[in-house]
């Protein structure tokens, strides 16, 4: 049976950079008759207070507190308005996120929910019960915590993140390339996109030599999905200039996909973080809405 879509977390890091993100999560939201878990999480006293050991004055840290909290509330009030705006333009119903899940069937809602910024580890156990989480991209991002919420969800959810393009896309799922490389990471990735390939036009598995690991092959993938009532070719992708994540995005260019599967850090991030790797490669280059897993 196939999973259904019918929670998608919305953590929104900033007033800025909405528009890419609210375009895909309508998409999301219509496609999958779902609902919109908006979450906005403020910034934590406790992180300025540590500088108070740094030689800065109790007063100046107070002061600073003060700052942060202002400016936390600012921006919660500017996207709270962004939200709202795009809940009555849209036609979207208005629920409260404690009562999610009791009009289950009756379309689309979105509820909104903003966190003190001590209840940032909320976000990922939110993000357990969601059936997907939907983000920002890092390029554009304008908060500074933008990188740790993507990160913490990717690695603590058990769920697929998907994260937005840096601009407004035309389309999304229209056309899907999943990189493969035959690790664990990759296997949930394909399991994940599976309620996207159903709908979609055309489906590609790209695979590189340089990025292949010990598992199963591309061909085997599209037998895999084939078993699912899709139906998908191969691609194989050369590095550019040595760059695995680089001849990726490159292959779901030619391809005129405008979403893409992946397992993410098969290598640890620590190592990526490093030398570099796929992900990292993909999180910082990125035009299309991405999927990933770990």
């Amino acid at each position: 049976m196939l999973i259904e879509i019918k929670n998608i977390l919305l953590p929104l890091t900033g007033a800025d950079d909405l528009d890419s993100v609210m375009s895909v999560a309508l998409d999301f939201a219509h496609r999958f008759n779902a609902h919109l878990s908006a979450v906005v999480v403020g910034s934590d006293p406790t992180e300025v207070a540590t500088l108070a050991g740094e030689g800065i004055s109790a007063g100046m840290v107070t002061e600073m507190i003060d700052a942060a909290a202002t400016e936390a509330h600012r921006r919660a009030i500017k996207i709270r308005h962004s939200f709202d705006t795009f809940v009555h333009q849209n036609g979207i119903r208005r629920v409260e996120a404690s009562k999610i899940g009791m009009t289950l069937g009756e379309g689309v809602s979105a509820s909104l929910e903003v966190l003190d910024g001590t209840e940032h580890d909320a976000l990922t156990w939110r993000s357990r019960l969601a059936d997907m989480t939907l983000v920002p991209n890092l390029i554009s991002a304008t908060d500074p915590r933008a990188s740790e919420t993507l990160h913490a969800i990717l690695f603590d959810s058990g769920r697929p993140l998907v994260i937005a393009p840096p601009i407004v896309p035309k389309t999304v799922g229209r056309r899907i390339a999943i990189a493969w490389n035959g690790t664990s990471e990759a296997s949930l990735a394909l399991r994940c996109i599976l309620p996207w390939a159903h709908t979609a036009e055309a489906v590609q598995v790209l695979t590189c030599q340089e990025y292949q690991r010990r598992g199963p092959t591309g061909d085997d993938v599209v037998r895999y999905l084939r078993m699912h009532g899709i139906s998908a070719t191969t691609q194989a992708c050369d590095p550019i200039n040595k760059d695995v994540g680089a001849g990726l995005l490159k292959g779901a260019e030619n391809f005129g996909a405008d979403m893409l599967s992946m397992g993410a850090y098969s290598h640890s991030r620590l190592r990526q973080m490093i030398l570099g790797g796929v992900t990292r490669h993909i999180l910082e280059n990125m035009k299309l809405t991405v999927l990933m897993s770990r």
